[in-house]
């Protein structure tokens, strides 16, 4: 499948960039670049800065490119990050451009735009996917009516593909044991491998008015069945 970009990479939108990192691709050291704008205004979102996508960029992607071309050999990958990479329509072309120079492609997304994400398949090598609840509560988190649906649509079509995947889950702080495992299995019966439980950082939580944390992630951990998953990680705020 043939990935033919319909807007200059020149477009995007850029609120920050990671020159050096070991954690936002798995086994690679890479940069990340963070892409503004996001339809979504999750309850425990701390990048505030990025949701906005007519906000002004930070970095120019020619400087990013230059930045990349003095990095071959250096770094391995490069992530696209955000807010949400795919709401923007340069995303392809950029990638596009950074793959061109030799790096791999990772890409942080909430599959908002599962359309979109299945185009950028054939350019992607690793995926970090963020599934939040289980279909039929997502409203609850990203105050976006239906967001449940093309965030699992995109599940979907990123196990269809076998590109490399870890799904992660950021634990609201007022969920109980139950609610957590629901998720956890179920991702394991779609056929996830590799899943990533996460704390909620609330101080900087876009609703300030975010509960304290009822459980710790190892006593959310101690009622999920594990072993269903090849890899199971705890990552805390």
């Amino acid at each position: 499948m043939n990935v033919t970009p319909t807007v200059n990479a020149e477009s995007l939108r850029i609120g920050g960039l990671t020159r050096l990192t070991t954690i936002d691709y798995p086994g690679e050291l890479a940069a990340v670049v963070f892409c503004q704008g996001c339809p979504w205004r999750c309850r425990y979102c701390h990048n505030r800065d990025l949701l906005d996508p007519e906000a002004d960029t930070v970095v120019d992607w020619r400087k990013v490119i230059q930045f990349l071309t003095q990095r071959r050999g250096l770094l391995d990958a490069v992530v696209f990050s955000g807010g949400e990479p795919t709401a923007q329509q340069a995303l392809p072309a950029a990638i596009s451009e950074a793959r061109a120079l030799g790096f791999k492609i990772g890409l942080h997304t909430n599959g908002a735009y599962p359309e979109r994400l299945q185009r950028l398949l054939p350019l992607l090598d690793w995926v970090g996917l963020d599934i939040k609840a289980l279909p039929e509560v997502y409203d609850r988190i990203t105050d976006v009516e239906g967001s449940g649906k093309p965030a699992w649509k995109s599940l979907s079509l990123l196990l269809e593909s076998g590109v490399a995947l870890e799904v992660r889950t950021t634990v609201m702080p007022d969920w109980a044991p139950p609610e957590v495992a629901a998720i956890a299995h179920a991702l394991a019966d779609a056929g996830v491998k590799d899943y990533a439980l996460q704390g909620c950082e609330t101080h900087h939580a876009l609703d300030r008015n975010l509960p304290d944390r009822r459980f710790s992630l190892r006593e959310l951990a101690g009622h999920i069945e594990t072993g269903r998953f090849a890899r199971f990680s705890l990552r805390e705020a």
